[in-house]
């Protein structure tokens, strides 16, 4: 969203940051990229610890700022749950080094500086004045309404709790991905014909699977939240395959005829050891054409959705593909949660392993760097 900012002082400034973030930071450094007089959003970026030199900080997020398209300047505003410091000659904001850093990287590249500013627990404060001072929460005014904008007072990571689900329901699920890997892993073995004990549910959910993924996959974000329990489950399976999963998330971020030729490469890929098309890698790697933020946002809460009912064991290509479709959407914090999930169960799990590497490279998808 191309938003053009008409604050007249720096607390009315911080008044709109929770609505172009989407959020209210917490422990945070939010970077606003501004071509001429209109910003393209809000950057997030955890605070360093102090084991991170200032400089090396600066230098990573001024790389990720620089990858938004048409550049020109930067506001930056830290919010930290540190408090300022009363010196002899006056007042010592937090994060003054890092802050410092960053100012000077913004120089030497010839980016101009729109405001720098630190919200305490206590005030807020300017780091651009001769003599800093915090002045009172009170004086910024709350978060004006925004086209498509909700509720903005939680933090960065408001929205990435799963929803509710009940013993019942993961019970459900549990028994129909028990049953339809047993039907599912038999084909594979060349077995293919229906045993006795065979639920015939498993066995016409197993056939969509193997007759139509793509299909299956649309389907799916008809209904949200609404999947049955054998829909959740086969999507479940489908997810912990890296050759099935890989496709569904490419057809989700294009549409059904690009997940027919995904798929199709998927396959040959896993049978001859062929490459993958360079169009399904770049939508891997957030590349070409913007998706329907939309369509993706369904399919993240499809996801979401399989993953609250899932057995433990089942949940890491899920939370895995949760991981990629937040990142997607430009939610870093929201992926850095599904992926840390997915490797508090499998430590080595590869794709997430590989996102958990964008994510702490400050790596965004391209398309949610371009303006609209």
């Amino acid at each position: 969203m191309s938003t053009v900012i008409k604050a007249t002082d720096p607390a009315e400034f911080l008044g709109l940051v929770p609505s172009l973030a989407g959020f209210t930071p917490r422990q945070s450094l939010v970077m606003l990229p501004f071509h001429g007089k209109r910003t393209h959003g809000a950057m997030r970026i955890d605070l360093p610890g102090t084991e991170i030199e200032a400089e090396t900080f600066a230098d990573v997020a001024l790389q990720a700022l620089l990858q938004v398209s048409g550049v020109d300047a930067v506001a930056f505003v830290v919010y930290t749950d540190e408090c300022a410091v009363s010196v002899p000659d006056g007042t010592l904001l937090p994060h003054l080094a890092m802050t410092e850093a960053l100012l000077d990287v913004c120089v030497q590249t010839g980016l101009r500086l729109v405001e720098a500013l630190c919200v305490t627990p206590d005030g807020w404060g300017d780091y651009l004045t001769d003599e800093a001072r915090i002045e009172s929460l009170e004086d910024i005014p709350g978060p004006p309404s925004l086209p498509g904008i909700g509720d903005v007072s939680g933090d960065q990571l408001a929205g990435a709790a799963l929803p509710p689900s009940n013993l019942v329901e993961r019970e459900q699920v549990g028994r129909a991905l028990q049953e339809l890997t047993h039907v599912l892993e038999r084909h594979e073995q060349g077995r293919a014909h229906i045993g006795a004990g065979d639920n015939p549910i498993a066995l016409d959910v197993a056939a969509v699977i193997l007759d139509d993924l793509p299909s299956f996959a649309e389907a799916l974000l008809e209904m949200p939240s609404d999947a049955a329990p054998y829909s959740c489950a086969a999507l479940l399976w489908c997810l912990n395959r890296p050759v099935l999963r890989d496709a569904i998330l490419v057809q989700w971020a294009t549409d059904l005829d690009f997940g027919y030729h995904a798929l199709d490469a998927q396959l040959e890929f896993s049978d001859r050891g062929s490459g993958v098309p360079d169009a399904v890698g770049e939508v891997f790697l957030g590349r070409g054409s913007r998706p329907d933020i939309d369509r993706l946002g369904c399919a993240l809460e499809v996801v979401r959705f399989a993953i609250a009912r899932a057995p433990q064991p089942a949940k890491v290509g899920a939370l895995t593909a949760a991981g990629w479709l937040a990142w997607a959407l430009g939610r870093s914090s929201h992926a850095g949660e599904y992926v840390d999930q997915a490797l508090a169960i499998d430590p080595h799990h590869s794709m997430a392993s590989l996102i958990s590497t964008m994510l702490s490279a400050a790596m965004l998808p391209e398309w949610s760097l371009r303006r609209p």
